[in-house]
């Protein structure tokens, strides 16, 4: 896929102003869950085409691959498909495979896509899934292309931003099994990601001050 992967930077650079320098704050490999956010379709190509590593994996509802080209790039890609509708198990093994095999596995904690780029309420499944796996996390937080088909229509350019911030752990002592436990976790994962997006797009998660993270651990 590296022919591939150079073609989609070529065509990204014409239509976007892309800050490169974020993807350098990637490591080269894991077990590591990259956590961020979802505005719309660009941050997957976008991202996996500009790091341009093997040793990353995501997860994708199954659905994209009713799309032709995107079914393509992410068989390629070896993106896991997950069906949203239920406990995909079978997604899940392949995640904590995945990670054992020492690769770094991008996820979006929302489940769905936000369009205008306000972050939306998290789901736990991300809790389960780090602490099955021992894997720590890294947040990355993308802005400024939810106005990416208004600019198009007008022929022009989209700025596409990337902050990453610190890896960090679930406490592993935490009592996880309530339902509330689990999204108390989930919603101090995304104010992590929180942390690495402009105030007007941290939306369920705004925040004033500083945050009390009481189960993780940064390093």
């Amino acid at each position: 896929m590296r022919a591939v992967n150079w073609i989609l930077r070529r065509i990204f650079s014409i239509i976007c102003r892309i800050d490169r320098r974020a993807f350098a704050s990637f490591p080269q490999a894991g077990p590591l869950i990259l956590v961020g956010n979802h505005i719309n379709f660009m941050e997957v190509p976008l991202l996996v085409s500009h790091l341009d590593n093997p040793a990353l994996t995501g997860l994708a509802k199954k659905e994209t691959w009713d799309n032709p080209l995107l079914s393509f790039l992410f068989t390629g890609w070896k993106i896991i498909p997950i069906d949203r509708g239920l406990v995909d198990r079978e997604a899940i093994r392949l995640c904590i495979e995945a990670l054992d095999q020492g690769k770094m596995l991008a996820l979006a904690p929302e489940g769905t896509r936000s369009k205008d780029g306000l972050l939306q309420p998290g789901k736990p499944g991300v809790v389960a899934l780090a602490l099955q796996s021992g894997a720590p996390l890294q947040p990355f937080g993308f802005y400024g292309h939810e106005n990416f088909w208004e600019n198009i229509k007008r022929l022009r350019r989209t700025d596409f931003c990337m902050t990453v911030g610190r890896p960090f752990r679930i406490d592993p002592g935490v009592d996880f099994r309530s339902r509330e436990a689990r999204q108390q976790i989930t919603d101090e994962i995304m104010y992590k990601i929180a942390e690495c997006l402009p105030d007007k797009y941290r939306g369920h998660y705004r925040f004033d001050g500083k945050i009390e993270y009481r189960h993780l651990v940064e390093f």
